[in-house]
């Protein structure tokens, strides 16, 4: 199978603002949702801002991610796959 690179752009008024206890619920019910849409899809990570998170997954697809956001109660704004990463140590090649 073959897993795409996503940006989820979620819009949570307050998110930036929410305690680690909330936080970990949030992460607690992904979790639960990865778990039952396995092995189609990872969380690498979220970045947390004042109301809005940008989460990378990987995915087979973009429904599947939209399935996340369904099993979850996460809502998903924009998903933009990302083909390619950059970072300093591409200046190297």
């Amino acid at each position: 199978m073959t897993m795409k690179r996503y940006l989820i752009e979620r819009d949570i008024p307050g998110v930036g603002a929410m305690s680690i206890v909330e936080l970990c619920g949030a992460s607690r019910a992904s979790n639960c949702a990865i778990e039952k849409l396995q092995p189609n899809i990872q969380w690498q990570h979220s970045y947390v801002a004042a109301d809005r998170t940008f989460c990378i997954y990987l995915a087979d697809s973009e429904a599947t991610i939209r399935s996340h956001s369904e099993l979850s109660g996460i809502p998903a704004g924009t998903i933009t796959e990302i083909p390619q990463i950059i970072d300093p140590l591409t200046a190297n090649n």
